[in-house]
C-alpha cells in the first residue's frame, strides 16, 4: 500500500492541463480586452477626443476593468489557485481526476512529495494576483502577461512533466529557505 504522505504523480499533471487550457483562454480574453486597447476616448472641454497612443486601460472605470471577461476568468483561475493552497484534498481539479480519472488507469507506480505541486499552486497564485492587482490598478499589459507566464509553467508541467514551481521549491529547499522536515499534511 502507498504512503498516504505521498500522491500519484499523474494527478498534478492533469490538473495542469486543465488549469493551462484555462489560462490560454484568459491570455487570449486578456489579448482582446481593454488590458491592450488603445485610442481611449478622453473627455476635453472641447469634447471627446481619441488619441492612438493613450492606453484605454488606465483612463477606464475600476468597474470597466473589473468586468472586462479576462479579469474574471483570471480571477476565477487565481481562487482555484487559493483552494489548491488552502485545501489541496478538496480542490477541484484533484477530485475530478482522483475519483473519475485514476480509477481508469493503471495503479500508480511513481509518487510524489505533495508539498512541491502545493506550493507550485501558490506560485501560480502569486504570478495570477499581480496580474489582476496591476489590472485593476490601470496598468496595460499586465493582465495577459501574466496570464501567458502562468500558462507557460502550467504547460510545461502538462506536457512534459516539468513543475516550474516545484522546481523552485526544491531550490529554496536546498538554500534552507523552507523546511525540510517530513511531508507537510495535506
Amino acid at each position: 500500500m502507498p504512503d498516504v504522505s505521498r500522491i500519484d504523480a499523474r494527478g498534478p499533471r492533469f490538473a495542469a492541463s486543465i488549469t493551462a487550457v484555462l489560462l490560454l483562454v484568459a491570455t487570449l480574453l486578456g489579448l482582446l480586452g481593454i488590458a491592450t486597447r488603445r485610442g481611449a476616448v478622453t473627455s476635453t472641454s472641447a469634447g471627446a477626443t481619441a488619441s492612438p497612443s493613450d492606453w484605454a486601460l488606465p483612463q477606464a472605470t475600476l468597474g470597466d476593468r473589473a468586468a472586462d471577461p479576462g479579469f474574471i476568468l483570471l480571477l476565477v483561475i487565481a481562487l482555484l489557485f487559493l483552494w489548491g493552497v488552502a485545501a489541496p484534498r478538496t480542490a477541484p481539479w484533484g477530485l475530478l481526476y482522483r475519483r473519475v480519472v485514476q480509477p481508469r488507469l493503471a495503479p500508480p507506480t511513481e509518487f510524489e512529495d505533495p508539498r512541491p505541486p502545493r506550493f507550485a499552486q501558490g506560485v501560480g497564485l502569486f504570478v495570477t494576483a499581480v496580474g489582476l492587482l496591476l489590472h485593476l490598478a490601470g496598468v496595460p499589459w499586465a493582465l495577459p502577461i501574466a496570464a501567458a507566464m502562468a500558462f507557460v509553467a502550467a504547460f510545461l508541467n502538462a506536457v512534459f512533466g516539468l513543475c516550474l514551481g516545484c522546481q523552485l521549491y526544491l531550490v529554496l529547499q536546498r538554500a534552507g529557505l523552507i523546511g525540510r522536515r517530513g511531508p507537510a499534511p495535506a
